[in-house]
């Protein structure tokens, strides 16, 4: 059996509330992994290498002040709406709702302030810590009141499980996930050029401009976006059209079982250590952080462009404006469910 989680305080937010830091381990101490009540943030994940020597692979800061000070999401939870919205607005049921704009002309991530910037309501049962967030009717502009549930789990077999569940009392768009952003040669590596990643899809959500989808997914034969055999991030992530790496949705083979598979593999072959994203999802946002810029992290690491990858299962971005892509409208008298889960290791 895993250890039972503990817990400790990690400060105070701006305004004045208390924050929790809950720590879960697998019962042989191979895998650590921190959370916060506060955006359901992971804060650290802490795994050997092949000779035993003990890394943070998770990016992230020492404190609250650096959490609320400009943070690219790092290890939060992300919603109402994961990814982007264009143009900042949706119709729904012949209303139009009108979304807060923080991405060019789009809504991202939630909006102005997110399920990342709240503080959850927490539990612990056992080895398991479970967050809960009831957002308001009309919050950041989203019709319905809408209760989420986050349970984190550490398995015995080096695996992070995250399983979401949520209601709503009027329909409403919903697409989460957690934007985690890994380094599996340590968080401080600053470096992913030899990362070698695998991911099990076969088309991508071609973009505009905006980063917004263009319509049906686009074949990855013979594109630079073809990731299903190993390749190496430092021969790839320049080799993307427009020199940016990776930031797009992978579209995941249906599955109808309900049970997670696998989407994705990240090897670090100097280290040893390999990370798995499974998940029920039909999406996956591979992003390798052209856009990071944050020059004091943990212990003063200096975060930097192409330090990091996220594997951020979600629905696709922008569906309520695409009515092929999988369904995003939670309406009430149905559960939202995904499950995704993180196994890591060394070879």
């Amino acid at each position: 059996m895993p250890a039972p989680v503990k817990q400790d305080a990690f400060g105070q937010t701006k305004d004045g509330k208390d924050v929790t830091r809950y720590t879960l381990s697998s019962s042989s101490g191979s895998l650590v992994v921190r959370i916060l009540n506060y955006g359901g943030i992971i804060t650290e994940i802490n795994i050997p290498d092949r000779n035993g020597k003990t890394a943070d692979v998770n990016l992230g800061f020492d404190d609250m002040a650096g959490y609320e000070s400009g943070s690219p999401y790092f290890g939060a939870l992300v919603g109402r709406v994961a990814n982007r919205i264009a143009g900042g607005q949706f119709v729904l049921d012949g209303k139009t709702y009108n979304l807060f704009v923080n991405n060019g002309p789009n809504s991202l991530h939630g909006g102005k302030v997110g399920f990342d910037k709240k503080i959850w309501s927490s539990r612990v049962e056992g080895d398991k810590l479970i967050l809960q967030y009831v957002s308001p009717d009309g919050e950041e502009g989203y019709p319905g009141e809408l209760t989420t549930t986050v349970t984190y789990r550490v398995t015995d077999d080096d695996e992070l499980y995250l399983e979401y569940e949520a209601t709503t009392t009027k329909p409403t768009p919903l697409n989460l996930t957690n934007h985690a952003y890994f380094n599996l040669a340590g968080h401080d590596a600053g470096t992913l050029d030899d990362h070698v990643v695998t991911i099990h899809a076969d088309s991508i959500l071609p973009l505009d401009e905006n980063s917004i989808p263009l319509g049906e997914p686009r074949k990855v034969a013979d594109t630079a976006w073809d990731l299903r055999k190993p390749v190496r991030l430092g021969e790839r992530l320049t080799q993307v059209p427009g020199g940016k790496g990776f930031d797009i949705n992978f579209c995941l083979p249906p599955d109808s079982s309900g049970k997670p598979r696998l989407a994705a593999k990240v090897e670090h072959p100097p280290s040893g250590r390999f990370i798995e994203c499974s998940t029920t999802e039909p999406g996956m946002q591979f992003y390798t952080s052209f856009y990071l810029n944050v020059p004091s992290g943990k212990g003063g690491a200096a975060y930097r462009q192409f330090g990091a990858f996220c594997l951020e299962a979600q629905h696709y971005p922008d569906s309520v404006h695409q009515p092929t892509y999988p369904n995003t409208i939670l309406k009430p008298g149905d559960t939202y469910r995904q499950t995704t889960f993180y196994k890591f290791g060394v070879a």
